[in-house]
């Protein structure tokens, strides 16, 4: 019996471990709370419903390409302590920061 290829062998644990990503989710109150105070409201669509369509459809792209893709509800006042708290203006990358690290909390306190 030969040896699998170091290719195969990869191949093989990427399809055992599943690719967890955290899909920033809102509200309708808290998407409109977290827009009116974002540096960038130009990144958010112009209605809640245009933005939970565009949410549904790329959760649904992450997980058809076999990547977990878990709804984080970004809760406005937590949200805006964090970034006091660290530093961070209310824009597309600290939302995004800001959701990773909720989801590596919630994923190390199950550990």
């Amino acid at each position: 019996m030969r040896k699998p290829t170091l290719y195969q062998s990869l191949k093989a644990k990427r399809r055992s471990q599943s690719l967890v990503i955290g899909v920033t989710w809102y509200t309708e109150e808290t998407w409109a709370q977290v827009k009116a105070t974002a540096t960038d409201p130009e990144c958010f669509e112009d209605s809640f419903e245009k933005w939970k369509a565009v949410a549904v459809a790329a959760r649904r792209n992450f997980q058809r390409s076999g990547v977990l893709a878990l709804e984080c509800q970004i809760m406005p006042q937590e949200f805006f302590a964090w970034c006091v708290i660290n530093n961070q203006a209310n824009n597309s990358t600290s939302r995004a920061e800001f959701v990773s690290e909720k989801l590596s909390a919630a994923h190390a306190a199950k550990a």
